[in-house]
């Protein structure tokens, strides 16, 4: 490991939310994601922070690769070793979870992550954070089951430090633009026990805990949008459920399925 992760702290933090919570960091791994996955069809169920260093297939939401690899990152910025700071924090969280309804869940992480780091942070329906109309973190939740339990696997991904924009068409936001000070391992102190805190609130009182919240920093919230099948509409908003409302000219449309995508209609903000 090339940084000083505050992993003490973290399990403290943690064990006072989820006990029993294990904290681990690795130099690198194909994803946290597929990696806790791994384990947890293995039959692994101990709650897990598995923070890496580096990812070399890390995935995003509807398939599409996150550009995680911090190495090459450091490699183009011409510097290397531990005073380099880490370009994206990546990290995943997996716990057994039963809430009544799994509906609005990557909202809530959302409304956890933004809260925990910057007012001026934004959220994108259904799991993308944004400041200044571009992305600057992305969720992936999965879920699986094992026997009579659900692991839920939660995902995190956030730009810390400028990032090369090749391949993309829009240079992605990065959370030193509102925090100069804070790097990854300072960002993971803020962001994971508050993480494993509103899971547990979701866990017990859904969707509706985090309704107001989201609604405060909705950033596609009275804009036009247009929707992966070409549907055009204006969002107002997001449902007690966190499905997405859009009116549109044959009436109100709610979409509930994350395999949507949804943009501001004339704006390619965040892209990648």
């Amino acid at each position: 490991m090339s940084m000083a992760w505050p992993i003490h702290d973290l399990t403290l933090a943690l064990d006072a939310v989820v006990p029993g919570c294990v904290v681990e960091v690795v130099p690198s791994v194909d994803s946290t994601n597929s990696e806790l996955m791994r384990r947890a069809r293995a039959g692994q169920l101990a709650p897990t922070l598995l923070v890496a260093e580096r990812q070399t297939a890390g995935r995003g939401r509807l398939g599409r690769v996150w550009l995680s690899d911090n190495a090459a990152d450091r490699a183009g910025a011409g510097t290397t070793g531990a005073a380099t700071p880490l370009p994206v924090l990546m990290f995943s969280l997996s716990l057994a979870l039963a809430p009544q309804d799994w509906s609005g869940l990557s909202l809530a992480v959302g409304v956890s992550v933004a809260q925990a780091l910057h007012p001026k942070l934004q959220l994108k329906w259904p799991n993308d954070i944004w400041v200044q109309n571009r992305k600057l973190a992305g969720i992936l939740i999965e879920t699986a089951g094992v026997g009579e339990h659900r692991v839920a696997v939660i995902g995190v991904g956030i730009n810390i430090t400028p990032r090369d924009p090749a391949g993309m068409s829009t240079a992605p936001a990065c959370l030193q633009e509102v925090m100069p000070q804070c790097d990854a391992p300072a960002a993971l102190m803020r962001v994971a026990p508050a993480l494993a805190q509103a899971v547990r609130t979701f866990e017990s009182q859904g969707f509706a805990a985090f309704h107001a919240a989201f609604a405060q920093r909705d950033v596609l919230r009275e804009r036009p949008v247009q929707l992966s099948d070409g549907t055009c509409g204006s969002a107002i908003g997001v449902n007690e459920r966190g499905a997405l409302l859009v009116h549109t000219s044959s009436g109100m449309k709610i979409v509930t399925s994350a395999e949507v995508s949804v943009r501001p209609v004339g704006e390619r903000a965040g892209s990648r």
